[in-house]
C-alpha cells in the first residue's frame, strides 16, 4: 500500500500556512505573478502586495521599503500600521535594524522575538516578531518586505520560504513599475518642453507667469514648496519673487543674499545645488521646520544669472537626478520667459506713469478710428466695441479705392492702454498713407511692416488682417498677420478661411500670403479681436470660439447690427460681474 507523507509537526504558537499540496502552491504563486503583472501602477502593485501577503501570513504592521542607491538607504514606500513619521521620513541605512540587515546580507531575518535581537528597531512597543525579506531582480536589490506581529513567534519557517518565493515574483513587478513611472515621467517631461516654450512665450504678466510655472512643474515633481528669485544687482541680493507651499503652511518670503544658503550658493556658482539633507548641509538657512531636502537651480540667461528656481520637500532625499536633469532642461526656457516678463512688468509700469501725460492719445484714437461707416457698394457693415480701460488697442479702419474696391483693416495692438493706443495710431496713419496707393493686400502688409520696422517701438506689435472687398466680382481677398481667422457664415453653416502670418511690427523680410474667397448673396463675414474668445468668467473659463460659432449658427441670419449686439449680448451674461478680460471689438459684414 502507497504510504502517506506526513508533514513536519508545527507548534501550536506557528500557525501552519495554508498549501497542503504542491499545486496549490504553485497556483497561489501564479496567481501573485498575475495579480501583480495586471498594473504598472507603482500605488497599485504595493497595495496588491499586501493583500496578498495578508491572505497567506498574518501581520499587524507591513512595510515595504524601496531601495534608493542615491540616498544609500531604504524609504518606506508603502505601509501599514506604522506612524507617519516613520513611514514618511525614514530612511534606513543598510546593515541598521532587522530591515536593513536584511537588504545588507540579502537574506530574508525571520526573528520569533525582537525583545531579544539588538538589531531591532522599535516601531511599536506592542511588537514582538519580525519576518523581513529582501527582494532582488537580477541580483540587484529593489526593497524589502517588512512584516511585524504583536504574537511571539508569529512568523514560522514556513511563512519565511512562503514570503521569499512571494519577495521573487512581485520585486519584478516593482521593479517594471518603477521603470514605468521614469519612463512615462521622462516622456510627460518631453510632453511638457514640447509645449513649455509656446505656454511661457507667450504670458507677459510676471505674477501670471510664475504661477503656470508652479503648476507645471509640480505636475513633473510633487515637491512641498517652491519659491522664485529674482537678482537684484545694485544690492547683490535674491529678491523672492514667488513663493507657494503645498501643505497648507504660510510661504516665508525672504530675500537671500547672494552667495548665502543653498539658494544663494547656487546663483554664485552657476550650478544647479541638490541637497539630500539640509540638516547635514551648513549652507541650509531654516526656512520652515518640515523641510528635509532641498534643490536649487540657477536661471542663466546670456551668461547671467538672472534669478534661481528653488524647491522643498519634507522627504530625505527627495530630489533625484532624474529631476535635476528635467529642471535643467527647462532652466533656459522659464530664464528667457521670466526676463521678458519682467521687461513687460517694467514696461508696464512705465505705462501707468506715462498715461497721465498722453490724454492727447485718446483724442487722437477717436479722431483717427472712424465714427460711421459710408455706404459700401454690395456690403452691409455692422461695428461695435470697447476697451479693457478707458482707451482700445483694438483698430479698424476703410478705404475706398473706387466705387468696386474697398480695403477693410483690422487689428490689434499689444498690451494695452495709452502706449498700445499710440501704436495703434501710428499703423492707422501708415494705412492711411499706403492704403490709397495699392490694391494687392499682401504687398500692402509688407510694406506695413517694413515701415514698422524703420520706427521700432521696443515691446510693441501687431496683429492685423486686410480685407480687399471687390464689388464688381463679389469676392474678399485676404491676407492676415497673426491676426484671428475670420468666420464666414453661409446658409445656415460656419466656413473658417484659413490665411496666417507674423504680426507686423516684430521680423524683418516677411512675406505674406493671401486668399481669394467667392462670396454670395447673404454671406456674412464676422471678424473680431481676440477679447471676444479670451473673455473670462467667475470660475477662469474662457468665452471660447467654438461658443461664438455656436451662436453665430443661431443668429447669423439676422442683420448686422442685431447680430453684434446679439455677440455682446452673450458675453455680458457668460462673464456675469467678471471685468472685460481685453478690449473687444467686433465689425460683421453682410452681403447684400
Amino acid at each position: 500500500m502507497p504510504t502517506t507523507r506526513k508533514e513536519p509537526p508545527v507548534s501550536a504558537d506557528q500557525p501552519k500556512v495554508r498549501f497542503r499540496h504542491r499545486a496549490e502552491l504553485l497556483d497561489f504563486l501564479l496567481e501573485v505573478s498575475a495579480i501583480t503583472a495586471e498594473t504598472l501602477d507603482l500605488d497599485r502593485v504595493l497595495a496588491n502586495v499586501a493583500e496578498i501577503v495578508k491572505d497567506v501570513i498574518p501581520y499587524d504592521l507591513f512595510a515595504i521599503l524601496l531601495y534608493n542607491e542615491r540616498a544609500g538607504g531604504l524609504s518606506v514606500r508603502y505601509s501599514i500600521g506604522h506612524r507617519d513619521e516613520i513611514s514618511k521620513n525614514v530612511v534606513l541605512p543598510l546593515g541598521e535594524g532587522i530591515t536593513g540587515t536584511a537588504a545588507a546580507i540579502r537574506q530574508p531575518i525571520l526573528v520569533p522575538d525582537v525583545r531579544a535581537d539588538s538589531r531591532y528597531l522599535n516601531a511599536l512597543d506592542a511588537v514582538r516578531a519580525e519576518l523581513a525579506v529582501p527582494m532582488l531582480v537580477r541580483g540587484k536589490l529593489v526593497g524589502v518586505i517588512d512584516l511585524e506581529s504583536t504574537q511571539v513567534n508569529a512568523f514560522s519557517q514556513q511563512h519565511r520560504a512562503l514570503l521569499a518565493l512571494i519577495a521573487s515574483r512581485i520585486g519584478v513587478a516593482i521593479d517594471n513599475a518603477r521603470l514605468y513611472r521614469r519612463v512615462e515621467r521622462q516622456n510627460r517631461t518631453l510632453r511638457l518642453l514640447a509645449h513649455v516654450s509656446q505656454e511661457f512665450s507667450s504670458i507677459l504678466e510676471l505674477d501670471e507667469l510664475l504661477t503656470k510655472i508652479a503648476i507645471r512643474l509640480r505636475a513633473l515633481v510633487e515637491f512641498d514648496a517652491f519659491s522664485i528669485y529674482l537678482v537684484d544687482d545694485g544690492n547683490n541680493l535674491l529678491r523672492c519673487r514667488f513663493s507657494q507651499r503645498y501643505d497648507n503652511e504660510k510661504a516665508a518670503e525672504e530675500n537671500v543674499q547672494m552667495g548665502k544658503g543653498v539658494t544663494g550658493a547656487a546663483a554664485e556658482r552657476r550650478e544647479v545645488i541638490n541637497v539630500p539633507d539640509v540638516t547635514q548641509d551648513p549652507r541650509y538657512i531654516p526656512t520652515h521646520f518640515d523641510t528635509r531636502s532641498e534643490v536649487a537651480v540657477p536661471l542663466v540667461l546670456h551668461d547671467r544669472v538672472i534669478g534661481v528656481v528653488d524647491l522643498e520637500s519634507a522627504r530625505l532625499g527627495f530630489f533625484t537626478e532624474e529631476h535635476v536633469r528635467m529642471l535643467t532642461l527647462l532652466a533656459p526656457q522659464i530664464a528667457t520667459s521670466v526676463e521678458n516678463a519682467r521687461l513687460y512688468e517694467e514696461l508696464a509700469l512705465r505705462e501707468q506713469r506715462m498715461e497721465a501725460d498722453l490724454q492727447a492719445a485718446y483724442k487722437l484714437q477717436s479722431v483717427l478710428l472712424p465714427r460711421a461707416i459710408s455706404d459700401i457698394p454690395g456690403l452691409e457693415v455692422a461695428i461695435r466695441r470697447r476697451p479693457a480701460r478707458e482707451i482700445s488697442g483694438d483698430l479698424y479702419d476703410f478705404f475706398e479705392h473706387s466705387d468696386e474696391y474697398t480695403l477693410i483693416a483690422f487689428g490689434d495692438v499689444s498690451g494695452k492702454g495709452a502706449a498700445a493706443a499710440l501704436f495703434g495710431a501710428l499703423i492707422s496713419g501708415l494705412l492711411r498713407t499706403l492704403a490709397p496707393r495699392r490694391r494687392s493686400p499682401s504687398h500692402l502688409m509688407k510694406l506695413l511692416n517694413e515701415a514698422l520696422l524703420e520706427r521700432k517701438v521696443d515691446a510693441q506689435y501687431a496683429t492685423l488682417a486686410l480685407l480687399l472687398w471687390d464689388s464688381r466680382n463679389c469676392s474678399l481677398t485676404i491676407t492676415n498677420a497673426g491676426a484671428l481667422p475670420p468666420l464666414l457664415f453661409r446658409k445656415g453653416e460656419i466656413v473658417e478661411p484659413r490665411a496666417e502670418g507674423v504680426p507686423i511690427g516684430l521680423l524683418e523680410n516677411q512675406e505674406y500670403d493671401q486668399v481669394k474667397i467667392a462670396v454670395e448673396r447673404d454671406d456674412l463675414m464676422l471678424l473680431y479681436s481676440d477679447g471676444v474668445e479670451d473673455q473670462l468668467r467667475e470660475d477662469e473659463e474662457e468665452y471660447g470660439r467654438e461658443r461664438l460659432k455656436k451662436l453665430l449658427e443661431s443668429v447669423g441670419g439676422r442683420n448686422p447690427q442685431r447680430i453684434v449686439n446679439s455677440i455682446f449680448e452673450d458675453l455680458d451674461a457668460f462673464r456675469g460681474a467678471t471685468p472685460l478680460t481685453d478690449d473687444q471689438t467686433v465689425i460683421a459684414l453682410r452681403v447684400v
